[in-house]
């Protein structure tokens, strides 16, 4: 079967191969790293390890990939894990059932892979992520605030440095200069300022993967998808050493 028939007539036999040999973690298989979970397997991207701790839920079904009537309920990792095979069954996909923080976070890590997709909608666990990626000196790519916005004409990457609007990124930035991290991590991000929330019915509040209560963001389809699969060009664009210009 010539399944990346089309891939290999873009950019040739030898970097197709190069994408096969590669690995990938994406960390958090929400709305972002759904879609980026998606791109990656079918740009034959050869080992995935996939991490996230959450469940679909009713209300993953308007933006996640992963998320339909007959997934809710089940693990996210092992709705991705089946997805990806379906795509390319020679994929090594190795899964993950945890959360992560500071705890566990070096451990995940310890595979190594050559890049690091961020999805996590956590704080401090994606500051834990990302410190301890600069620290070992991992490539890493990490999604900064989808939710609240419509424009995908405002979806940007640059390195967190230059990051600018997006108030997740300009926390982010704080936590990280408390460990010396400015600069080296890529990160896709939104120049839209977030849209007002609307008020939530109290039933609509759901707990986070810390089973603390938070009220959710309002959030459309086509915006953590463009982040998502903006995350997965960034990573095959780094795989392939052909380093992107920020836009």
């Amino acid at each position: 079967m010539r399944r990346f028939a089309r891939l290999e007539q873009l950019i040739g036999t030898e970097r197709t191969a190069v994408l096969a040999g590669s690995h990938v973690a994406v960390i958090g298989l929400g709305a972002v790293g759904s879609y980026a979970v998606e791109a990656l397997a079918r740009s034959a991207v050869g080992r995935l390890t996939l991490v996230d701790f959450d469940v679909v839920s009713p209300s993953n079904l308007n933006r996640q990939l992963f998320a339909l009537e007959s997934t809710i309920g089940m693990a996210k990792t092992e709705v991705a894990r089946r997805r990806v095979l379906d795509i390319n069954p020679q994929c090594r996909v190795e899964v993950r059932h945890v959360f992560v923080d500071g705890g566990n976070v070096r451990d995940e890590l310890a595979c190594r892979p050559d890049v690091i997709i961020d999805a996590i909608d956590v704080v401090d666990s994606k500051v834990d992520l990302l410190r301890e990626a600069v620290s070992m000196n991992l490539a890493v790519i990490s999604s900064m605030g989808a939710a609240a916005r419509l424009d995908p004409s405002a979806v940007m990457v640059a390195d967190l440095s230059r990051t600018r609007v997006c108030p997740l990124a300009r926390i982010i930035r704080k936590k990280l200069q408390r460990f010396g991290v400015r600069t080296g991590i890529r990160c896709v991000f939104s120049t839209e300022s977030a849209l007002n929330k609307l008020p939530v019915p109290d039933e609509d509040w759901e707990p986070s993967d810390t089973g603390r209560s938070r009220a959710p963001i309002g959030s459309i389809c086509h915006m953590p998808a463009i982040f998502g699969l903006r995350a997965a060009a960034e990573a095959v664009s780094q795989i392939l050493g052909m380093n992107p210009a920020e836009t």
